[in-house]
């Protein structure tokens, strides 16, 4: 319990005492199995461990944006400008959308409705999460384990290949001609409604959510949606069919927003493939490490 609490304090010391972060990594991701060996199995505990495991991803999540400056310096701008634009055949398609759609200057319904498909997206994996503990408890293991698995496999790209999302290159003057073809450039609207509908709250609220500007490729609002729609298909059709609607506006949502290049949601697409190919070869192996955990747990009981 004591590896628990150090756990789950490191990430929100680590600033405050300038805890190496080895350290803070190291004692995050020990938290949720050392709370499998202290605790007996339960369903308050399936939620803490999955909490737990969440604190410790949002944690190394962060630590690349703890020094801005050096951040941005390793961070990659052009190269998914040249791909995005290769793929929308001479013009980002983000621009191509925006052009094509937006009214200049305003947030029309439409745009409100996808800003707000990006904004629930915050709850969507851990939801559906919730969902089959509640409905199929046989099926959470494994729910849990490719949901929160897509998560912590996407931080591999976050930490060894920060990328900028295209509104951040669209600051930068780096977009090049799209922006000269179109009197709209590339708009951050989710910015421009967060603005007009939080009012004063909006300045903390983004900051808080933020954590990481430069971490784009893979899109991990598109992977864990895709994922999460193939999970709850597994519950039920009309659950399923509900994921796959949502998964696909919020995809439409993230590249017609500015926020994500057309190549961060492919990315994130061969991510949650790659994890459901994997998942029946790697299982034998995460049974093995399961069944070790499970007797640290009945010696600890036993003690």
């Amino acid at each position: 319990m004591a590896a628990v609490a150090v756990g789950a304090a490191a990430p929100l010391l680590r600033r405050r005492v300038e805890l190496p972060k080895a350290v803070v990594l190291a004692a995050a991701w020990t938290a949720p199995v050392a709370l499998c060996v202290a605790a007996p199995r339960s369903p308050r505990r399936d939620v803490a461990v999955s909490v737990l495991q969440m604190w410790a991803y949002f944690a190394t999540y962060e630590m690349p944006a703890d020094d801005p400056q050096a951040l941005e310096d390793r961070a990659y701008v052009d190269y998914p400008v040249k791909l995005d634009r290769w793929i929308g055949l001479g013009e980002l398609p983000g621009v191509r959308l925006q052009r094509a759609i937006a009214d200049p200057g305003n947030i029309r319904t439409p745009e409100k409705v996808l800003v707000w498909a990006h904004w629930i997206w915050f709850l969507v994996p851990h939801a559906t999460v919730a969902y089959v503990f509640l409905r199929r408890r046989e099926q959470f293991p494994r729910a849990a384990a490719m949901i929160y698995g897509t998560f912590d496999l996407g931080l591999i790209g976050y930490w060894l290949v920060p990328t900028a999302p295209p509104w951040y290159a669209a600051e930068k003057g780096r977009l090049g001609g799209d922006v000269a073809k179109t009197k709209l450039g590339l708009r951050r609207m989710m910015i421009d409604y967060g603005e007009q509908f939080w009012r004063g709250r909006w300045p903390t609220l983004y900051d808080g959510l933020a954590g990481n500007p430069l971490a784009a490729m893979p899109s991990l609002h598109f992977a864990t949606s895709v994922m999460s729609a193939h999970v709850l298909s597994d519950v039920s059709r009309a659950a399923g069919t509900v994921a796959w609607v949502y998964a696909g506006t919020l995809g439409f949502a993230l590249v017609y927003l500015g926020e994500h290049y057309v190549v961060d949601l492919l990315a994130g697409l061969a991510l949650v493939e790659g994890v459901r190919t994997a998942a029946p070869r790697v299982a034998p192996l995460a049974e093995a490490i399961s069944r070790v955990i499970q007797g640290l747990e009945h010696r600890a009981q036993g003690a």
